[in-house]
């Protein structure tokens, strides 16, 4: 298969783009960082920008006939209280996980169509099903993707593509590097160090990346989809039905207490 992975300069997207080189699929990284492997070629490009989005995907049809696969890995973090988060570093957030992700999905879908089939993977978070205390705009942003995936579900059914979020867990990679972590105003400054802490510690214990690359390709084997897929260990996923069944301030109550808010 011919499979496009988007932030493959490190962490999840590297992992998953030697993965399926290794197993002897055609894989293209679309990365600002340019990165060597002898498993997948780099493509720099920036997805926020549409021109570059379109000249890479160009650049993969100069020497694939096909785009059988599109992974939406690339994203950002954000950390920090509602209040104190700025316009800026919020449409700098949504700009790579929204906007770019779309961005992506509109450059091989042409190919797609006219192939009459293809797969596309949004990579999303566990979070994106609830507002994560000091990580409300990555969850919004998150969200916002998810429910851009099933409507775009419905438009692209005619030609047998098929489009599904995967919702993760904490991997362990190093995503606190790259977070967009705002300005912590001392009304919140307590609070905040004691979940940015744990929020680290959750990370550095996380799923190997290695296992979603694993699980991914379980799931491109599938004949259908669900729209949304959910990876991760067994205490966080079981925080999605949780949230489904019980009551709003009893689930409130102990995500307090999981986030040692309490």
């Amino acid at each position: 298969m011919t499979i496009i992975i988007t932030g493959t300069s490190a962490g999840i997207g590297f992992t998953l783009a030697e993965y399926f080189g290794k197993k002897g699929h055609k894989v293209f990284g679309l990365s600002r960082k340019s990165v060597e492997s002898k498993y997948f070629k780099t493509i720099p490009t920036d997805i926020t920008d549409n021109t570059q989005v379109q000249n890479a995907i160009a650049e993969v049809l100069k020497t694939e006939s096909r785009i059988d696969v599109l992974i939406n890995n690339a994203g950002m973090g954000m950390v920090g209280a509602v209040e104190d988060s700025t316009q800026e570093e919020i449409l700098k957030l949504f700009n790579l996980n929204l906007v770019g992700s779309v961005q992506m999905m509109t450059g091989v879908l042409p190919k797609m169509r006219e192939q009459k089939m293809g797969q596309i993977i949004n990579i999303s978070s566990i979070g994106s099903e609830m507002g994560l205390p000091f990580r409300g705009f990555y969850s919004a942003s998150k969200s916002a993707l998810d429910k851009v995936t099933e409507a775009i579900r419905y438009e692209v059914s005619p030609w047998n593509i098929q489009v599904c979020t995967l919702h993760l867990g904490d991997i362990k990679t190093n995503i606190a590097e790259n977070r967009v972590k705002t300005k912590v105003s001392e009304p919140y400054q307590k609070t905040f160090n004691k979940v940015y802490s744990l929020m680290n510690a959750h990370v550095n214990d996380g799923t190997e990346p290695l296992e979603v690359a694993e699980y991914i390709d379980q799931l491109l084997a599938k004949k259908s989809w669900k729209a949304h897929f959910y990876f991760g260990k067994f205490g966080q996923k079981i925080g999605i039905p949780l949230k489904w069944i019980l009551p709003q301030n009893f689930y409130e109550n102990l995500m307090r207490k999981y986030n040692q808010m309490d």
